[in-house]
């Protein structure tokens, strides 16, 4: 008897709650712990589990593969404390939307239609709602948690990029788990100095635990089975669905509440960002757009 598989737009509807929780959940971890112990905490949990499950193998790489793996390693750590530290700011829902403005980007720029200009204009717009730019004096404005968004919104398009190229030299567990090994290693001391024993506390340590599993392990996992089944354009509209889920994960976990201009303005990025990558052609990588995504 054959067994029947949950359909695939499930799994990643499923996968973008996940991230987009443990996102919330690890907002709960910045005050305490800062968002470098934050980002190194689930990073070495992250690891470690992944390493447990891939095995994955150091022979038979050359020079170039192994700079491909820093490559992503390197954008995988700095997108993170990017994010973490935003969430120190901002509110997740808003934290998410400005950094979508990156993958939103580089779809475009591979896109090269005029029409998806058109639509990063109008995404444009809705990160100026969305920030309060438009209706809260600049004094007032957050710049550097804006900043840290669009920081980690770059950093997550070079990781997209980086991730197809670690994926086509290594298996495709091999190259994540190498990264993100190697981000943790590179992550991990910035995290012991500035939260100390913090760190040891049993309730950080579920909190990172639930974290990495949750922005992570589960959601690649789920992503990976998905992606056997799915078209690309399929996937980049239920990827598009992030900022409106982080803003769900910010109410229910954080009890974060954003004002209409601001949910106007996270319409306008879902709705562009769902044009652009729902029309974009070739398989979606496993592992890049979501599997990462802080």
């Amino acid at each position: 008897m054959t067994r029947r598989q949950p359909p695939a737009p499930l799994l990643v509807v499923a996968a973008v709650v996940s991230v987009q929780f443990g996102g919330a959940l690890a907002a709960t971890l910045v005050p305490r712990i800062g968002a470098a112990g934050s980002v190194a905490l689930r990073l070495v949990v992250a690891a470690v589990i992944l390493l447990v499950a891939a095995r994955p193998r150091l022979a038979g790489h050359d020079r170039s593969d192994w700079l491909t793996v820093l490559g992503f390693a390197l954008s995988l750590g700095v997108m993170n404390l990017c994010f973490y530290a935003a969430l120190g700011r901002l509110p997740i829902g808003v934290a998410v939307t400005v950094e979508f403005i990156g993958p939103l980007t580089l779809a475009t720029v591979l896109s090269r239609r005029g029409r998806d200009v058109l639509a990063v204009l109008g995404a444009a717009v809705g990160v100026a709602l969305i920030s309060g730019a438009l209706d809260t004096p600049w004094s007032q404005l957050d710049l550097t948690g804006l900043g840290l968004a669009l920081a980690a919104g770059a950093c997550w398009a070079a990781y997209i990029v980086l991730s197809g190229r670690t994926g086509a030299r290594f298996a495709r567990l091999d190259g994540l788990a190498l990264a993100m090994t190697v981000a943790a290693v590179l992550v991990a001391p910035l995290g012991l100095v500035t939260a100390g024993s913090s760190l040891w506390a049993p309730d950080i340590l579920w909190r990172g635990a639930a974290v990495a599993i949750l922005s992570s392990v589960l959601p690649y996992s789920l992503e990976l089975m998905a992606l056997r089944r799915l078209s690309a354009q399929v996937f980049g509209v239920l990827l598009s669905l992030e900022p409106a889920v982080a803003a769900l994960a910010g109410l229910v976990v954080l009890g974060q509440h954003l004002r209409g201009l601001q949910l106007v303005g996270m319409a306008l990025v879902v709705a562009a960002s769902a044009a652009v990558m729902g029309t974009r052609s070739g398989a979606p990588e496993p592992g890049g757009p979501i599997g990462e995504v802080p």
